[in-house]
């Protein structure tokens, strides 16, 4: 008579397929679906202009690299199991590869670990030369099978002598990619360190270069004032500007993106970054194993909520 009451009771019968429920975790089940895979390495821009603090999370100033570390361990939440992303830095003129692209399940924890690592300090030298660190990272992962993203606030330092700009005709779409601009809109002061990595200040005019001084002046030499072919080829002329400030310089990122062949993108969260790489076609649709478990999960805490509550 009481077992037949037991076997009558709901409560067997939910707590029966709670049980069930919860051995179908240990199998493991997994379904076939169709997504987009991505295959991706980031080019993180680490010279002194990216510490400039123009962002803000939960009310606080953050500087353009904590931001953009800070969106790509979103991101990596959001990429779908066998995507890959691999990682490396920029500084001076050229860039270098830190990792090739790592499967991002099976490597979350490294991968997410060498992001946060990233620092300003890692540079091997204090120049910015962004439209020939592009043409260098283009042309070097021209081969690489992987998508390019190259994240940087665009400033050049020393400014660019129009005579030598990047030729990009003979690398143009060879690689497809993204251009991400960093940072705001309004010139901010860039945060000055000494030596020992401690900060003092912020970078004033008298300490950085305001025009190039690289080969020939653009300049007619008659408009030059104190020209002299040797000794003065771009005058005696103290130059003022404003390069000890930094900002996006959104237009000019855009022109190396026409000009390269890539996709450009303004950085203001991970959400519109996420959205920005599937718009991009950087995503290749595959037939993905997904993991269901959540699924005998769910199921298992209802009906375990249905037995005691």
């Amino acid at each position: 008579m009481y077992s037949r009451q037991i076997f009558k009771d709901y409560r067997f019968w939910c707590l029966a397929a709670a049980g069930i429920a919860l051995a179908v975790l240990f199998i493991h089940p997994r379904e076939q679906r169709k997504s987009p895979v991505f295959d991706l390495t980031f080019f993180i821009d680490i010279t002194r202009s990216m510490n400039v603090e123009d962002y803000q999370v939960d009310g606080q100033a953050v500087s353009r690299l904590e931001f953009v570390k800070q969106s790509l361990r979103d991101l990596l939440l959001k990429l779908p199991c066998e995507s890959k992303v691999g990682l490396g830095v920029f500084t001076e003129r050229r860039s270098t590869v830190l990792f090739e692209p790592v499967e991002v399940c099976s490597g979350f924890a490294e991968i997410d670990a060498a992001i946060a690592a990233l620092d300003w300090r890692m540079a091997w030298a204090a120049d910015s030369r962004i439209a020939k660190g592009l043409l260098n990272t283009l042309e070097m992962r021209r081969d690489s099978g992987s998508r390019l993203v190259f994240m940087t606030d665009g400033q050049e330092a020393p400014p660019v002598n129009p005579r030598y700009r990047a030729d990009f005709s003979g690398i143009k779409s060879a690689i497809n990619g993204l251009l991400v601009g960093v940072g705001g809109m309004e010139p901010a002061p860039i945060p000055k360190y000494n030596s020992r990595g401690e900060r003092e200040g912020f970078y004033k005019a008298d300490d950085v270069p305001h025009r190039s001084t690289f080969g020939l002046s653009n300049l007619n030499p008659e408009e030059i004032e104190g020209y002299n072919a040797r000794n003065a080829p771009f005058g005696s002329e103290a130059v003022a500007g404003n390069e000890h400030l930094s900002y996006l310089h959104e237009a000019y990122l855009q022109q190396l993106s026409a000009e390269a062949g890539l996709h450009y993108h303004r950085l203001a969260g991970n959400e519109l970054l996420f959205e920005a790489l599937r718009g991009g076609d950087l995503a290749e649709q595959k037939q993905v194993e997904n993991d269901v478990r959540w699924r005998a999960a769910l199921a298992a805490l209802v009906l375990l909520l249905a037995v005691f509550v």
